[in-house]
C-alpha cells in the first residue's frame, strides 16, 4: 500500500485538539476515514477544519500542535 499525505488547505497554525483540555482528533496509528477531521487551521482567529480527502492509517504527524503551516504543506502521512 503507498503511502498518502494530508495537505493543510491554508496558511496559519495547525492544531490537533478541538481545545487545549481535549484529545488529540487522531493519534498515529489511529484509522481515518474520508471526512474525518483529523485537526484545524486556524486563520486570523477563525479556526478551519482539515478533513481527510482519503482514508487509511495515520502512520507519522509530519508538523507538530500549533506549528506555523503553509497551504499546501504535507501535515499528515497515511499508509493505505
Amino acid at each position: 500500500m503507498a503511502n498518502k499525505q494530508l495537505l493543510s488547505p491554508l496558511p496559519g497554525t495547525f492544531y490537533r485538539k478541538p481545545a487545549p483540555d481535549q484529545p488529540p482528533y487522531k493519534n498515529e496509528g489511529d484509522q481515518v476515514a474520508v471526512g474525518d477531521t483529523i485537526g484545524l487551521v486556524e486563520v486570523m482567529k477563525s479556526f478551519h477544519e482539515v478533513k481527510a480527502d482519503h482514508g487509511g492509517t495515520v502512520t507519522k504527524f509530519l508538523v507538530e500542535n500549533e506549528d506555523a503551516v503553509m497551504a499546501g504543506q504535507p501535515l499528515v502521512e497515511l499508509d493505505g
